[in-house]
């Protein structure tokens, strides 16, 4: 490669990242703050504030201590006095303490713009570190054509702009991910110490940004036994040898993995060194016992944490092409996945395995669209492909598109040989050579364009496959709306010249900071003086999160794409249960599926007065008695 093609390279990924940037931030820089984001943000500035991770444990820290560090910096306000902060020092109470010490944070002790805006500017700097891997990788794999189609594809994808300046967990595994796979292939060589500590920082990496990162181990094991399968060139022909070359492989991951859970260690013991020592009750109260509990404290944290993963991430009902289930499918992601990624992405997929097809059918010996040396690399890519999407259709957690960031970042990469491939059909088809060059620029062209036409409603995005039919009748949750679409709602009040509006959020937040004029209202139980009204209904409320069919019948106009709807109320409320009407009790739907319990009033609620919080999960551990009671 000389050096003025390479130069050339890096000023088309510059400007290609600039594009995203200008494009998910832009984006991000107009959205209120999401659902998850009110516990994440504050859960974040407490572990810096306070070293305690008390909040959010569910998840590992360091997506959210990155997006805190901003905050910290700027001397953000908490109050640790607040009860939302005291009352979630016991057992399971930061469940429902996070989301109001959380609002508070955000809504009430500071300006909430500002502050979901710089806590975003680190997770915007970690998508854009992603694109960069995912080029020098691509690059690696197919040249720089093969690098800067890779990052093309990157910037103009939809989930990435929706999801990756949020404080979420998402995209900050997916780098980590793409990180420890591209490097499992030393495992098989002789490493240095400094590579393992290397491989082991990212999978420590990996391991502080989501519990599904153990899935890594899965496609270690997947790799030895696709070697077994089919081998490399570089693989050893001797019996002997390939034994010892193997076992270097295993005695290598395990060091990684020690290296790996020394820094994981180090952060949990660091962010925990002022938080109670009291729920770790395993170890008696003697006089070293304080020090014996500090120092295992990390592990019980982790563990712990890992545990409420684990429960958490159990089956729950979802909704997908307009029919409700009282479990995750396992077509979910697989439809999801068609739906949401831009057509051109797809139409690069398919040429892509159509062209692979093609060379190995003319070509006599063995196709060499992988560069000599990189075939652990293409190998390691691929089967973590197939381990993450394998365990996500088996999983019944079916909730977003972002739950698949892993996957579209994986198939990105995978695009990387196509120019490669392109480039050997030349010898046996000039026509068909060039055509393949000239369709691929285009539908990568064709990608940017897309994601500037799309700009700034990412979140409710569906390509042409959707044939039309409205989002809320083919998908849920945050693949329509996650809250974020508060501004536009407000710019619709005050277009209208509104003084009182009918919300119905996705979400369970005071949205006085966004949209003052706002009345917290449930769809599918008007009251009387609610008839001729404006109401603003989330998308994801309309037929999942709550039963409100009904309402498209009367005169309606889409929010931020799709992600809202602005319905008026006709003069008259039809009674439940008639034609255009609201539905009976027994049809009602719940946020999050929750069988009979809408959780929103009590949320609101705690978050009016903190006073509630201890009587209202008093309440919440009674109707999950009962409903078990009634189950069973």
């Amino acid at each position: 490669m000389s050096v003025q093609q390479s130069r050339k390279g890096l000023l088309a990924v510059g400007a290609l990242l600039a594009f995203m940037a200008l494009l998910a931030g832009g984006a991000a820089r107009h959205e209120s703050v999401t659902v998850d984001e009110v516990a994440h943000i504050s859960a974040g500035v407490s572990y810096l504030q306070k070293l305690d991770l008390r909040m959010n444990e569910e998840h590992p820290p360091l997506a959210k201590v990155l997006a805190a560090v901003p905050l910290v910096l700027q001397r953000v306000n908490a109050d640790y006095s607040h009860i939302s902060w005291t009352f979630s020092g016991n057992g399971f109470n930061e469940f429902l303490g996070e989301w109001v010490f959380g609002h508070w944070l955000i809504m009430r002790w500071n300006d909430p713009y500002s502050t979901v805006l710089w806590a975003r500017v680190p997770m915007l700097m970690i998508t854009l570190l992603l694109g960069l891997v995912l080029y020098f990788c691509g690059r690696q794999l197919g040249g720089v054509p093969g690098g800067l189609l890779c990052l093309s594809v990157y910037v103009s994808m939809p989930a990435f702009l929706a999801f990756g300046p949020l404080v979420v967990t998402d995209v900050v595994i997916a780098l980590f991910w793409i990180l420890a796979v591209w490097q499992l292939p030393i495992l098989w060589r002789s490493p240095s110490r400094g590579q393992l500590i290397k491989l082991g920082l990212t999978l420590a990496g990996a391991f502080l940004s989501k519990f599904s990162s153990g899935l890594l181990f899965f496609v270690f094991i997947a790799m030895v036994l696709s070697l077994r399968w089919r081998g490399v060139p570089e693989q050893p022909t001797d019996k002997a040898a390939r034994r010892a070359w193997r076992r270097r492989a295993w005695i290598n991951m395990t060091k990684a993995t020690l290296w790996a859970a020394v820094f994981v260690y180090v952060a949990y013991l660091v962010l925990s060194w002022n938080e109670s020592t009291d729920s770790f009750s395993a170890i008696p109260h003697f006089p070293p016992s304080p020090a014996f509990r500090r120092l295992l404290m990390p592990v019980w944290l982790y563990l712990r944490g890992l545990i409420l993963f684990a429960v958490s991430a159990g089956s729950r009902p979802t909704y997908i092409l307009g029919h409700s289930y009282t479990h995750g499918v396992w077509f979910y992601f697989p439809t999801l996945f068609i739906l949401k990624s831009p057509l051109a992405f797809l139409l690069l997929l398919l040429i892509a395995v159509t062209v692979a097809i093609f060379l190995k059918r003319i070509s006599t010996e063995k196709p060499s669209a992988i560069p000599s040396g990189m075939e652990l690399n293409w190998r390691a890519v691929w089967v973590s492909l197939v381990v993450f999407l394998t365990a996500a259709i088996l999983n019944r957690l079916d909730i977003s598109i972002r739950h698949l960031t892993i996957v579209l970042a994986l198939l990105t990469l995978l695009l990387a040989p196509l120019p490669r491939m392109l480039q050997s059909v030349r010898s046996s088809n000039l026509r068909l050579s060039s055509a393949g060059n000239w369709i691929t620029v285009g539908l990568a062209a064709a990608s940017l364009a897309m994601a500037v036409w799309a700009y700034p409603n990412y979140f409710p995005f569906l390509n042409s496959l959707s044939m039309g039919h409205p989002g809320y009748l083919l998908v849920n949750d945050s693949n329509l709306d996650w809250n974020q679409s508060l501004p536009a709602a407000e710019t619709f009040v005050r277009q209208h010249g509104l003084k009182q509006v009918l919300l119905d959020e996705y979400g369970f937040s005071e949205p006085g900071a966004y949209i003052p004029e706002a009345q917290i209202w449930n769809c599918q139980e008007p009251k009387p003086s609610d008839a001729g009204q404006w109401a603003v209904v989330s998308a994801s409320n309309i037929a999942d999160g709550h039963n409100c069919l009904w309402l498209m019948r009367y005169p309606h106009e889409a929010l931020a794409g799709g992600s809202m709807y602005a319905i008026q109320l006709p003069q008259t409320i039809p009674a439940a249960g008639s034609l255009g009407g609201p539905p009976l009790p027994d049809a009602y739907r719940f946020f999050g599926g929750l069988p009979g319990i809408d959780v929103r009033p009590m949320f609101v609620n705690c978050i009016r007065d903190p006073q509630q919080l201890q009587p209202t999960l008093d309440r919440i551990q009674a109707m999950f008695v009962a409903a078990s009671q009634k189950k069973k």
